[in-house]
């Protein structure tokens, strides 16, 4: 069997776009409890996942070599509730809504980015079949 990385970066990215996509259905969620009592809002963690894993194969030197040892099935996002002992309104809730939209509009953006990253490197992968 051939032993290639030709897709470490794809992969990398498929489970960032994951990551997204979990962040946004949350943003969502928080959003539609914005006046729900008690209600805490919710948060993905990814990118300090990817730094860890980026991080455990710091011994090389290059980017390549770091993306190519990281085991893509151990990277997932994680869930989390955000602040749970915090809230600034009287009933409960630490939804803020101005917060919450900018959070969504930066979250879709960074997941079009991911998106054509991914799209990019299908593409470098064509060039170099043909």
């Amino acid at each position: 069997m051939i032993n290639t990385h030709a897709f470490d970066y794809i992969n990398v990215l498929d489970k960032a776009a994951d990551a997204s996509w979990l962040r946004n259905q949350a943003i969502d969620n928080n959003i539609a409890n914005v006046d729900t009592p008690g209600y805490k809002r919710q948060d993905v963690a990814f990118e300090s996942e990817l730094k860890k894993a980026l991080g455990r194969s710091s011994d090389t030197s290059n980017m390549d070599q770091r993306v190519a040892a990281i085991k893509t099935a151990q990277l997932k996002p994680k869930a989390y509730t955000d602040l749970v002992g915090y809230s600034y309104r009287l009933d409960g809730n630490n939804v803020d809504i101005d917060t919450e939209n900018v959070m969504l509009a930066e979250n879709q953006i960074k997941y079009q980015g991911l998106i054509n990253s991914i799209s990019e490197e299908f593409a470098n992968l064509k060039m170099v079949m043909k």
